[in-house]
């Protein structure tokens, strides 16, 4: 009878926390009381409790349509926060963020990871990620965990990685960079971490198909915000889906994979010059870039077309490339449609609101969501 007195108990503090987190600015306990259908005595107490805890707090007097003005109640933001990691081929990024999803820190830096063991990743990144923690959230009370992002199939257990071609790790146990990390800890596919922090930002509702455009081609689907990872956990690894049989040869060995065609790689580290020197050149009307590009672009729609056919969603483009493609989208929705034999305009397609921020953002994400739904 107690536990069940106790479960019933967080449940409804839980609904309190929920309500007031979801509420566009501030709430107050009369308000909580009639949209949850709960007595005012129970609201009082539940409160009593959030706020004792340090997680909402009375922010001042709010209007109201007679009497007395009510007491404003809201979410404390940095009551916890959570941090991210991205490992990449070429680079390190390491990110923090609140209750709210609001980025209190991040760092970026070129580091290469690629043909580095476990180990080796693991004494290398650690001090550099408690440093960051130290200088970003020195409070460890209030960190809710740290989880690494990374290009590459996992295992359920997260203690192995089963394909990372980009990153030179096909077959490595994991374990040392585990136990590197401070506190809690998990080990998430990069895509997968920054496709739920686009659906995130984006409302938290419906479904959505993310591509990653990094150093290779990645991607997520997320079905009302779970992401679906298939029967083997290699689900949504779009950068292999063969869009011209026979073609260039891919990281993986096999040839004429989306990730070939479209990886910001064939467009900067195959050219032996950087994202933004192609860009610059390619607004200088670069007509040998110009072509490149193009056909980038007409490969990109053929493999957004084929996921639009298989998950029937919107599209949304992320990673290092896709902070270049603003002034194209029109274009690559053009050659989308092209494709489409249901649409005449392809503006399901849509680029990332969190840029290059999205892998180690989405990566904190995993922790912060763990908080509110265990609230």
């Amino acid at each position: 009878m107690e536990s069940s007195l106790s479960d019933r108990r967080r449940v409804t503090r839980g609904a309190i926390y929920h309500c007031i987190y979801e509420t566009d600015g501030v709430t107050t306990r009369q308000s909580l009381a009639q949209t949850l259908g709960l007595s005012l005595p129970t609201i009082y107490q539940n409160l009593a409790e959030l706020v004792s805890d340090g997680l909402v707090r009375y922010c001042g007097e709010v209007r109201s349509t007679g009497g007395r003005r009510a007491l404003g109640i809201e979410i404390v933001p940095d009551a916890r926060y959570a941090v991210g990691v991205s490992v990449a081929a070429r680079r390190l990024r390491f990110a923090a963020a609140d209750l709210k999803f609001n980025e209190l820190a991040y760092r970026s830096m070129d580091f290469r990871t690629a043909g580095r063991s476990a180990e080796q990743l693991a004494e290398e990144i650690s001090p550099l990620l408690e440093r960051f923690i130290d200088e970003a959230c020195p409070d460890r009370s209030r960190l809710l965990g740290v989880c690494v992002a990374m290009p590459g199939l996992l295992t359920p257990e997260r203690d192995r990685v089963l394909f990372a071609p980009t990153l030179q790790l096909t077959g490595a146990d994991l374990t040392p960079l585990y136990n590197s990390i401070p506190g809690e800890r998990y080990i998430e596919n990069d895509a997968t971490s920054s496709g739920h922090a686009e659906w995130f930002t984006r409302g938290a509702v419906g479904n959505m198909a993310y591509v990653s455009l990094e150093g290779g081609v990645g991607g997520s689907v997320l079905i009302g915000g779970s992401p679906y990872h298939g029967t083997n956990q290699r689900s949504c690894e779009f950068g292999h889906m063969c869009i011209v049989p026979g073609g260039l040869k891919c990281s993986c060995g096999k040839h004429g994979c989306f990730e070939a065609y479209c990886s910001p790689d064939r467009v900067s580290k195959d050219l032996g010059i950087s994202l933004g020197e192609f860009f610059d050149e390619l607004e200088r009307h670069n007509p040998e870039f110009g072509l490149l590009w193009t056909d980038v672009l007409h490969h990109m729609a053929v493999g957004i077309a084929n996921i639009r056919m298989a998950f029937d969603c919107d599209v949304v483009l992320g990673g290092e490339l896709s902070q270049y493609l603003p002034p194209y989208l029109g274009l690559l929705r053009q050659f989308v449609a092209a494709n489409d034999p249901f649409s005449d305009n392809a503006d399901y397609v849509s680029l990332s609101v969190l840029g290059g921020h999205s892998v180690p953002l989405g990566a904190a994400l995993h922790f912060i969501s763990r908080f509110l739904d265990e609230i």
